[in-house]
């Protein structure tokens, strides 16, 4: 894999406090997983910047390998690596993610 896509990832980790490498686009997300994270990112009222690994096979691969996670969705907050679907899942449940969420210092919005 090349370093260029791993920079590429980096910069795009970095541009947003919150990042979601995922199947789709939040509006029409691709596969269950991701429509799972993006519902509980809106349910919180976070912004968050998606980005669609379908559209590059390259990205796709170097996701896996940048943080050594063979899944995806991934979620980013504030450049830290944060986990998948069920790990998103199960810290929104508990509260958990709201959490990292305000010491990240994002606000949540009105349906949090």
């Amino acid at each position: 894999m090349s370093s260029s896509i791993h920079d590429k990832i980096a910069a795009e980790i970095a541009s947003e406090p919150v990042v979601l490498f995922m199947k789709g686009t939040p509006v029409a997300p691709q596969c269950g997983f991701s429509a799972t994270v993006v519902q509980i990112l809106t349910q919180l009222g976070v912004p968050f910047k998606g980005i669609n690994v379908l559209a590059d096979a390259e990205l796709r691969q170097g996701i896996k390998e940048f943080n050594n996670w063979p899944t995806i969705p991934q979620l980013f907050i504030k450049g830290e690596f944060i986990g998948g679907c069920d790990i998103v899942k199960a810290s929104y449940q508990s509260g958990e993610l709201a959490q990292q969420l305000t010491d990240a210092g994002i606000n949540l919005g009105q349906n949090a």
